[in-house]
């Protein structure tokens, strides 16, 4: 089975900095896949190479079995990959669904389109609009995105990102900053999402995040350390020590 997302060799360093080291990971189709490790272990600068923000000093990105390591972000996007951010980054003064909109136009044809108004395009509304059914926002996607609350911002960049209709997805601590009540929302949403998706997310909540993941990756000092399903990965002496604290 060709892997839905293969990294292998992956390095990066800034100066005598090394941030990621020979980097391999291989996530297979439908796969929830959590990343963990300490601050500074390299999971954000991992993602940021998956998803084409930094170029690789080393190593090779494949998603779906192409190589993308040379490609750019919008190309990636284009190949099937979707990502949300550790920072919310919204247009806060237009609407939920033309943030959703917006987002999804993005791997359409439309976006070359210097003529008309988004207003006209139907289906592509239809599209934004159960993006946000998804995410529990349809009833407020007339609300300027600046709005509403920290949460329910989450939840939209969630939408947007769905609404590329992703192959691979990559999370960026979807649960940091919120209330018990908004994770168990944000829990709702993403075990909805359906298995045709591959979903890789870092996340320090350990509560949530250890009942989403099949498999898990323990990186330290931008190495892994170990990977293995998510009951082997908690055994682990090393996750104790470097991760757990016990």
């Amino acid at each position: 089975m060709t892997a839905a997302l293969s990294v292998q060799g992956l390095c990066k360093s800034y100066g005598g900095l090394r941030v990621t080291h020979a980097v391999s990971m291989e996530i297979q189709p439908g796969e929830r896949h959590l990343l963990i490790g300490p601050n500074g272990a390299g999971k954000t600068t991992l993602f940021n190479l998956i998803a084409g923000d930094i170029a690789a000093d080393a190593g090779e990105i494949r998603l779906m079995g192409q190589d993308v390591t040379r490609d750019t972000t919008a190309s990636r996007a284009q190949a099937g990959l979707a990502r949300t951010y550790q920072i919310v980054t919204l247009f806060e003064r237009d609407t939920l669904l033309h943030n959703v909109t917006l987002a999804l136009m993005a791997r359409l044809p439309l976006r070359w389109r210097h003529w008309g108004t988004l207003g006209r395009q139907t289906a592509v509304t239809h599209d934004a609009l159960h993006a946000l059914e998804i995410a529990g926002l349809a009833g407020k996607a007339d609300i300027p995105a600046g709005q509403t609350s920290y949460g329910e911002k989450k939840r939209l960049e969630i939408a947007m990102a769905l609404s590329q209709r992703p192959k691979v997805l990559l999370l960026d601590e979807p649960f940091a900053g919120l209330s018990a009540e908004e994770r168990t929302t944000i829990y709702t949403l993403l075990i909805s999402i359906d298995r045709t998706v591959t979903i890789i997310m870092i996340e320090h909540d350990m509560s949530v995040a250890l009942s989403f993941a099949d498999r898990i990756t323990l990186l330290h000092y931008g190495e892994v350390i170990m990977a293995g399903t998510r009951q082997e990965v908690v055994d682990d002496p090393r996750t104790r020590e470097l991760y757990l604290g016990s």
